[in-house]
């Protein structure tokens, strides 16, 4: 009847359906977005996200930043370039909210040198003080006649004191700086300079005199940027426009310097740019995909056409559904485009080859979509509902994320029916068919494989047997991948700076984090968490308060008093002419080529003569020219002025108490309400399953209420898990139950069920053999084969139910239904593993591989036993 009514108002329902579909895409693209979140795929009534939402409100400057990290080739570079860039950022207070760089705040400026330890400060003291006079003069005279001045004056006293000890046989006394470490230091840039590369002598390596580690040329830079959550891409104006002044200051590797993005806003845009890139060319080239078996295999223009608009506008009406009910898209719910492509094209397969078939027994275009549809029409109904149960089982769990999609595709099914029941067959009036011509309408490998199937039924079933038997084997193997960053684009920068970042322990994004009613009580947690072997480091705001005050003071204002009053003089020696700095140039290659004569020190000569060799590069005709001399400037001297600066700020230490701590400190730490955030840090590299495991336990035995990514990976883990097994269930469940009751046989449903089981078991030992874990995103793979593999059986069993058919089911248009149906939703989901998301990625793999397995384990599978139960009763 409601076909019926299709095909007489039929021009009336394709206008209709065409104009619903267009207003329904204009509100789609104006209304869509996507939340990136991961933490959001699950339920936020479960207790850990709960902790989580409160420390979120308590401390909002954790939540949806740009974490900048600045390397530089030096320490200097470093520095520099992140105090340019933060000064620059924010002269945009409309676009970031806070700009926090934590080294460069003048508290750590001033108070720096109390957070070394006592013996370190008292190296650097010894060495400051024996460069006194050395810093002093390059403060008045801070050029390369200044410069080259005083390594020439240390030279000369160098081959003085050499000459003098040996001529008492004595040993020489230490140098007033180390010329050596100066010597190769200074040798090393001016290499580079000659070469054409950019550099820069490091002035802190140099007054420091210590080993250079990663985290001394590291800076990091804390954004709070301004969201635009009314676009798809919120932090679009914020990332443009750091880019943009990140090319500006020419801060990138030409000049010493790399800066790359990371931060929970940073993955969120990027996971958004990638999952629309995937998203979109996975709809491209399903759709291509589908088209192209669709012309094979319904072998009809018009009838492909039928099929692609009614497919087209069921999309758009399920897409309208999806932003008018569910709102948001998540990371698994974007996915429901291809998801609808394959499987709502089947519905148009199945009918249109049967309205084909009856068109080519020579039945009139209304009579054949009358037999169609009381054909497949009742089977098309329980395939649909069918697939809605696989995909609303999600529903009752608390993995939100692919409940959404459920509730997205399970609709989706219900409107692929309706509309392949009401716009398809309006569109076949409207453009009808030729007349037909009596053709075969099976399908030809069909005519060959199922005659000897049936012939060699038992061996056929044994072999299934054996394959699950062997597949059984390997499930104690399969693999859950826990860790959310594995479902992320890894080419991303942002994600890529976060992988380097793991390992470090300050920066790590593996901490867990703790509220503790107050300051002592955070004290108190901190003592017992830190003898715990899993546990590195439990941080509290107390660890700003530096340890040995005291002494540490009194070693500053001993260096303070040789250093500040000569870091201070405002008398200055005028900038010396370009002859001046030819003439000292010149001068200090002769010194250069006297200490290489005169030490007895080999590491020493072997400075002067490596630094002596640089210079000659530099004036390889004797003469240097006026650039390459204002370039050397530039490369020895320019991180110079600020280096002393810096020093001097660092002399003017004081007595550091928790009430002077900057408010940008107290407000990470403190909450309004006086509770205190702390931060535990795990010994082992918590990546790895088992240490993650080890590290949350033993921290949840001192601290239940502990949160933080270790806790949410543990957590979701467990969540994801039981609600697959709970999905899973209730699918199962569901299906039989339908089998039951729409086929009334408990045989032909167990017969429809085993081929379906059969591919779960080989899906999942394939997932074993391609070490194809599964994760967050594919584990939706399993209670939708069982929805999605229950179509094929339903319709080959009823269809061989019908008694009227000459030569069996061979000879229908069943068999190419069922395989050209399987192959386009094979195509269509092919095209999601294609997507550089590998968390849609990956779903798009396993359900490729679950559906191909569905296919021959129907074709092969179900035959069999229905020919065997025929031989058992005849």
């Amino acid at each position: 009847m409601w076909v019926g009514l299709s095909r007489r108002f039929a021009v009336l329902v394709v206008l209709l359906s065409l104009l619903s579909a267009l207003a329904t895409a204009v509100y789609f693209v104006r209304h869509v977005t996507i939340n990136t979140d991961t933490d959001d795929m699950l339920s936020a009534e479960l207790p850990y996200r709960k902790m989580n939402a409160e420390i979120s409100r308590l401390f909002p400057q954790f939540s949806n930043n740009i974490l900048l990290v600045v390397a530089g080739r030096t320490p200097d570079l470093a520095d520099d370039a992140a105090e340019r860039l933060s000064a620059h950022l924010r002269r945009s207070p409309e676009i970031f909210d806070s700009v926090y760089d934590p080294a460069g705040d003048p508290f750590f400026r001033q108070n720096g040198l109390l957070y070394l330890s006592k013996q370190e400060l008292i190296d650097l003291a010894d060495r400051l003080a024996e460069a006194q006079p050395f810093l002093g003069t390059l403060w008045k005279d801070p050029s390369l006649r200044g410069l080259f001045g005083l390594i020439g004056q240390a030279i000369t006293e160098t081959v003085s004191a050499e000459r003098e000890a040996k001529q008492k046989g004595e040993t020489p006394g230490k140098a007033p700086i180390e010329i050596a470490t100066v010597l190769d230091a200074m040798a090393a840039v001016i290499e580079d300079q000659a070469a054409g590369k950019f550099t820069r002598l490091s002035w802190q390596n140099v007054m420091q005199g210590k080993t250079e580690e990663p985290s001394d040329i590291r800076r990091f830079v804390l954004l709070k940027p301004a969201l635009d959550f009314s676009s798809l891409q919120p932090a679009t104006a914020a990332m443009s426009k750091l880019r943009a002044v990140i090319k500006e200051l020419n801060l990138d590797s030409e000049h010493g310097v790399r800066v790359r993005i990371t931060g929970s806003a940073a993955l969120a845009q990027e996971e958004l740019q990638s999952v629309e890139t995937g998203m979109g060319y996975a709809a491209i080239l399903s759709l291509i995909l589908v088209a192209s078996l669709l012309i094979i295999g319904l072998r009809s223009f018009r009838l492909f056409v039928a099929a692609i608009v009614t497919l087209i506008v069921g999309l758009v009406w399920t897409a309208g559904f999806a932003i008018a009910v569910i709102g948001p898209l998540n990371l698994m719910s974007v996915a429901f485009a291809v998801l609808f492509i394959g499987l709502s094209v089947d519905f148009g397969i199945h009918f249109s080859l049967r309205y084909q078939e009856e068109t080519s027994l020579g039945q009139e275009h209304a009579s054949a979509l009358e037999r169609a549809t009381r054909s497949v029409g009742g089977s098309l109904a329980l395939c649909a509902v069918a697939a809605g149960i696989s995909f609303f089982a999600f529903l009752p769990t608390d993995y939100v994320g692919l409940a959404e999609l459920g509730v997205i595709a399970g609709t989706g099914m219900v409107v692929a029916f309706f509309a392949n029941l009401t716009v398809l067959p309006a569109v076949l009036t409207v453009f009808p068919a030729r007349a037909a011509v009596r053709r075969p309408t099976g399908f030809g490998p069909a005519a060959s494989m199922l005659p000897f199937i049936r012939k060699h039924a038992w061996p056929v079933i044994w072999g299934g047997v054996g394959f699950g038997i062997a597949a059984g084997f390997l499930l104690p193997k399969v693999h859950f991948d826990f860790d959310p960053l594995n479902l992320r684009d890894p080419k991303t920068e942002s994600l890529a700076t976060l992988l380097e970042l793991v390992n470090d322990t300050q920066t790590s994004p593996y901490g867990i984090s703790i509220l503790a009613a107050d300051l002592p009580a955070a004290r108190q947690l901190a003592a017992k968490l830190e003898p715990l072997p899993e546990v590195k480091e439990a941080q509290t705001i107390a660890d700003y308060i530096p340890k040995e005050q005291d002494e540490k003071l009194d070693i500053i204002a001993d260096i303070g008093l040789l250093l500040i009053p000569a870091l201070s003089d405002p008398q200055r020696l005028p900038r010396p002419s370009v002859d001046e700095q030819k003439t000292a140039f010149e001068n200090l290659r002769r010194d250069l080529e006297q200490l290489a004569a005169a030490s007895s020190d080999d590491t020493v000569r072997a400075g002067a003569k490596r630094l002596h060799a640089a210079m000659a590069k530099l004036a390889p005709s004797g003469n240097i020219d006026s650039d390459t001399l204002a370039e050397l400037r530039e490369s020895l001297l320019a991180t110079l002025p600020r280096s002393l600066e810096r020093l001097r700020d660092s002399l003017q230490a004081q007595r550091v108490a928790l009430k002077a701590l900057p408010d940008d400190i107290t407000q990470r730490h403190i909450a309004p309400d006086g509770r205190v955030r702390m931060r535990v840090y795990p010994e082992e590299n918590v990546r790895d399953r088992d240490a993650l495991l080890r590290f949350v336990n033993a921290v949840r035995t001192v601290a239940p209420e502990a949160v933080g990514a270790p806790v949410v990976i543990f957590e979701s883990s467990r969540t994801v898990i039981k609600a697959f097994i709970e999905a899973a269930g209730i699918a199962v469940s569901c299906i039989i139950v339908l089998l039951l009751i729409v086929l009334r046989n408990i045989r032909d449903s167990l017969f429809v069920f085993a081929p379906i089981t059969l591919a779960a078991l080989l899906t999942v030992s394939a997932s074993v053999l391609l070490g194809l874990d599964f994760n967050f995103a594919n584990v939706i793979v399993l209670p939708l084969l069982f929805g999605l593999g229950v179509a094929s059986g339903i319709h080959f069993v009823l269809r061989e139910r019908e008694a009227s058919i000459e030569g069996g089911i061979v000879q229908t248009s069943t068999p190419r239904a069922v395989v050209f149906s399987a192959l386009t939703t094979i195509g269509s989901f092919g095209s999601i593993a294609l997507s550089s998301h590998p968390g849609t990625a990956s779903m798009g793999v396993l359900l490729t591989i679950a559906i191909s397995l569905t296919l021959v384990c129907t074709l092969v599978i179900l035959p069999a036993l229905m020919a065997a139960a025929q031989r058992r009763s005849q």
